[in-house]
């Protein structure tokens, strides 16, 4: 009896959710951080600090969780429009479409005579599924799915972003700066070898990458809170 064919798990099966979870949690530890950073080199009180970390936590969350969704969601309709381009196409003229798989195929290294034989036979068994795939790149996948990406986006951002919220409330106001810039470069370290690890790309690139960038970010913001800082106490 034939063994049953085990289909391996690629990396590539994880993008979506990883993409949006790793951007999802980066921005909600730099935005959080850069807001206390940039609100502590103003000179702020304690509570005032605290409070401008959770509404930008808050703010963020909900920023984030739509700008994913609109944005995927835009995405999910170009895909569409396009499958119902091609629908037509394929109702119209069935045998035009056909060739036209054909040459993909033999770009792809196929002969002419096995290319159509191919094309023939993947017409027969879901022509829109054939021509989704390998003439629009569309297939199950990397297809659009906002919902998903909206809420691993939120998530994830409320899970980075807490951290440094929570670095605003139980370390002292004295060299905040410090404390905010210390256990958020830790902080980007860990996501930065999770990302790595789950995506089964370099572990050394993934932390320079975030480490680099968030701390720009967060200079950035406290350049900007010394420049305009008041102090409110």
């Amino acid at each position: 009896m034939e063994k049953e064919i085990q289909f391996e798990d690629h990396f590539i099966n994880r993008s979506n959710w990883i993409r949006a979870s790793v951007l999802g949690a980066n921005d909600g530890i730099l935005s959080v951080a850069s807001i206390a950073i940039g609100v502590a080199a103003a000179g702020s009180s304690k509570e005032v600090l605290v409070l401008a970390s959770l509404a930008g936590l808050v703010a963020g969350v909900f920023a984030m969780a739509a700008g994913e969704y609109v944005s995927v969601s835009s995405q999910a309709d170009i895909e569409a429009a396009d499958l119902k381009r091609e629908a037509k196409e394929l109702e119209e003229m069935p045998e035009h479409e056909m060739r036209e798989l054909a040459k993909i195929y033999q770009r792809r290294g196929l002969t002419e005579e096995l290319s159509l034989q191919v094309a023939q036979q993947l017409h027969d068994h879901n022509a829109l599924e054939a021509h989704a795939r390998d003439e629009l790149g569309i297939n199950e996948i990397m297809k659009a799915q906002p919902f998903q990406a909206a809420f691993a986006s939120g998530a994830s951002f409320i899970a980075g972003g807490i951290l440094p919220l929570l670095v605003s409330i139980f370390l002292p106001l004295d060299n905040m700066l410090y404390f905010q810039y210390g256990f958020t470069i830790i902080f980007l370290v860990i996501l930065g070898y999770l990302s790595a690890r789950g995506g089964g790309s370099h572990i050394l690139s993934s932390v320079v990458r975030v480490t680099v960038w968030g701390t720009l970010a967060m200079i950035a913001a406290a350049f900007t809170g010394y420049l305009f800082g008041v102090n409110i106490n």
